[in-house]
């Protein structure tokens, strides 16, 4: 699937979604596939977890 439909599917998602459920379906669906999103990206193993919790622990490696 290319990367503009996936994008439409998200748009059309997103539009419904403040359409059936008003403002705060939105924003609520769309902070769910955002943290979908970045659970995904841990476990297909593109997001270095010990780098995040370093940076957010204020921890600076070089």
């Amino acid at each position: 699937m290319s990367a503009t439909l996936t994008g439409a599917l998200i748009g059309a998602v997103l539009a419904l979604t403040a359409l059936i459920f008003g403002f705060w379906g939105f924003l609520l669906l769309a902070l769910f596939m955002g943290i979908g999103a970045f659970l995904g990206r841990i476990a297909a193993g593109k997001v270095d977890v010990r780098g995040l919790a370093s940076a957010f622990t204020g921890r600076r490696t070089s």
